[in-house]
């Protein structure tokens, strides 16, 4: 009896193995490195799919303070600074 369950375990267990490997084989990851140079802009233009408070002036405020755009002392234009907003538009614009 317990030699068939372990058997059975290990059959499904075997059995699961394709199913996981899915994720990794649909993954389309450019193999770049470094900043995508992707705009969010270019992603979502203005009009009704653009998310919502997008091209507003908030976010264009938002803008000049993040990662890299060099407006202030605490954000220096360092070309290694990336912005998650531009990791996200690049990976949105690649699906």
């Amino acid at each position: 009896m317990t030699n068939r369950l372990l058997l059975a375990i290990a059959i499904l267990s075997l059995a699961t193995i394709p199913l996981l490997a899915r994720p990794v084989a649909a993954d389309n990851n450019t193999g770049t490195l470094g900043q995508p140079n992707q705009s969010c802009q270019s992603v979502f233009p203005s009009g009704p799919l653009s998310p919502a408070g997008f091209n507003t002036q908030g976010f264009a405020n938002a803008d000049t303070h993040y990662a890299g755009s060099g407006q202030t002392l605490q954000t220096p234009a360092n070309s290694a600074a990336v912005s998650q907003y531009d990791v996200a538009c690049f990976q949105v614009a690649q699906h």
